[in-house]
This record gives C-alpha cells, sequence and structure tokens, in this order.
C-alpha cells in the first residue's frame, strides 16, 4: 500500500457531538448497548455449543452469526467509548486502515452469511425430505467459510484503495469510526475511480448478496403459498420469519447509509444509518432469533440448570 503521498500520520474523530453532557450520555447509552451484544451474543454460542438439540444447520449459521456480531461490534464500540470520554480523540492512520479493513470485512462477511441463511430456510421449506441429506455439515461449514473469504477478501480490494489516496492536510473525520465517504472527502489527491470503488463494493458484497436473498425468498413464497391448510402456511413461514426480519433491519440500514446525496444535510442521517448497522443490530440479533424461538428458551434453562448444579 502506497504511503509516499501521506503526510497525515492521525485522523480525528468528531463523533455524535461535542457537548461534554450529551458526551456522557452517549457513552452510558453505549456501554449498555455493548455490554448487552457481549453478553447476548456469547450466551447464544455457549448454548448452540452446549446443547446437542442445536446441533442442526440453521443455529450453525445463527452461531456463526453471533461470532461476526460479537467481533464486528468489538471493531467499533469500544472506540466510540474512549471517545465519548477522552478529549483524545485521535486514531492513528494504521488504527484507521484496521478499523476499516476490519470493519468492513465483517460487515460484508455478514451479507453472505444472511445469503447463505436464506439459502438453509429454501431447502428447510422448499424440500424438506432432502434437507437434512443436503445440507451437510461440509456444505455448512463451506458456505461460512465462503462467506468470511468473500467479505475480506472483496474488502481487501476497497481497502487498497481507499488508503492508496493521498491524504495532505485534513485530518478530521466528521463521524464515529473511519468510514469510506468521510475518508475520500478528506483525500486531497489519488480519488480518480473511487466510484468504480463504490460500485464495486456495493454490488460485490451488497447488491449480489442481496439478490441471493431475494431469489430464496421467491421460492419460498412460492412454495408456502402451495400449501393449503393456514396453519400449515403460517408454521413454514414463521420458520424463516426471525431470518427475514433480520435481513430487512440489516440491509435497509447499510443501504440508507450508502445510498444517500453525499450532501451535508444527509451527514446526520448516514451516522444514525451507521449506528444502527455498526452498533445496534449486533445487539438485537440475538434477542430476534431467540425470543420466541422454543428450542433456545428450553438449551438456556437447561444451562441455568447446569450451573445451579455446579454451584
Amino acid at each position: 500500500m502506497e504511503r509516499a503521498n501521506h503526510t497525515v500520520t492521525e485522523f480525528i474523530l468528531l463523533g455524535f457531538t461535542t457537548d461534554p453532557t450529551r458526551q456522557l450520555i452517549l457513552f452510558v447509552l453505549f456501554l449498555v448497548v455493548y455490554i448487552v451484544t457481549v453478553v447476548g451474543n456469547v450466551t447464544l454460542m455457549v448454548l448452540i455449543c452446549n446443547d446437542p438439540r442445536l446441533h442442526t444447520p440453521m443455529y450453525f449459521f445463527i452461531g456463526n452469526l453471533s461470532f461476526l456480531d460479537f467481533w464486528y461490534s468489538s471493531v467499533y464500540t469500544p472506540k466510540i467509548l474512549v471517545t465519548c470520554i477522552s478529549e483524545d480523540k485521535s486514531m492513528s492512520f494504521a488504527g484507521c486502515v484496521a478499523q476499516f479493513f476490519f470493519s468492513g470485512g465483517f460487515t460484508y462477511s455478514e451479507c453472505y452469511l444472511l445469503a447463505a441463511m436464506a439459502y438453509d430456510r429454501y431447502m428447510a421449506i422448499s424440500k424438506p425430505l432432502l434437507y437434512s441429506q443436503t445440507m451437510s455439515f461440509k456444505l455448512c461449514a463451506f458456505l461460512v467459510a465462503a462467506s468470511y473469504l468473500g467479505g475480506f477478501i472483496n474488502h481487501s480490494v476497497v481497502t487498497k484503495k481507499t488508503f492508496s489516496m493521498n491524504f495532505c492536510h485534513d485530518n478530521i473525520i466528521d463521524d464515529f469510526f473511519c468510514d469510506f465517504f468521510p475518508l475520500v472527502k478528506l483525500a486531497c489527491g489519488g480519488k480518480d475511480g473511487y466510484q468504480i470503488v463504490l460500485y464495486y463494493l456495493l454490488a460485490s458484497n451488497v447488491i449480489t448478496p442481496a439478490l441471493l436473498i431475494l431469489a430464496s425468498y421467491v421460492f419460498i413464497i412460492a412454495t408456502i403459498l402451495k400449501i393449503r391448510s393456514t396453519q400449515g402456511r403460517l408454521k413454514a413461514f414463521s420458520t424463516c420469519s426471525s431470518h427475514l426480519v433480520s435481513v430487512t433491519l440489516y440491509y435497509g440500514s447499510i443501504l440508507y447509509t450508502y445510498f444517500p446525496s453525499r450532501s451535508s444535510n444527509a451527514m446526520n442521517g448516514e451516522k444514525v444509518g451507521s449506528t444502527f448497522y455498526t452498533v445496534v443490530f449486533p445487539m438485537l440479533n440475538p434477542m430476534i432469533y431467540s425470543l420466541r424461538n422454543k428450542d433456545v428458551k428450553e438449551a438456556l434453562r437447561k444451562l441455568f440448570k447446569e450451573i445451579k448444579r455446579v454451584t
């Protein structure tokens, strides 16, 4: 990665506000969200590993989703907490590169993983007799590995192009993390073709998985409509309702962040959108996949009984 034309050695993250009182309120809010995120995702991973009833393809994907959300949130939130309470709001150039790479890698890995989960739901509903045979552990492991590789390899291209731009004097980022548009705005040269990079980023990491998810749900809906009984339809739909809610919230916030106009009036809205998919969404996922799930609730009761027995 070319560094010869960089005179900037660190970036200053403005965050959400400069008001001390609001910063303290935000610190408490983000700390609570982060604690709930860590506890929720770690608990769900422990339950899935501990209970044999949850050793199924669906829960294998949910466990990996929790793993992603745990690290995904950890890339952003600790730095946000430091920015809220510390006078030093700087981030080194290398730190910015690392945050940009890992945050994007986790973001787009999750996009691919949600597409893999949509395929899993398609097989469970459309071809239930072949489900156990088709969704073998090898295939599930391959889909998860491909999700990670696809997200990180594609984003490595974006990272290389982004930090090949020249950063001369201005180093103030009007955001709470190192993101693509704020960095492009700061660059003093080498911006040629950044729109192509943006289109590549969206097409390969967002639009393509979204189309795969859409195709899966077209077949799922077609299968559900063929079911004659209302109870059967509701039961079939309930098996994919959590995933559908998760996809809608995640992709909705990403598209809201990256598709609006680049006017200054849109910056606050982008911060809200990026806050949702970077900080809030990893907290919501364990709730989405467990609150209405009898298997997870039963596994949690079993875990509590085992803990009481030990203590």
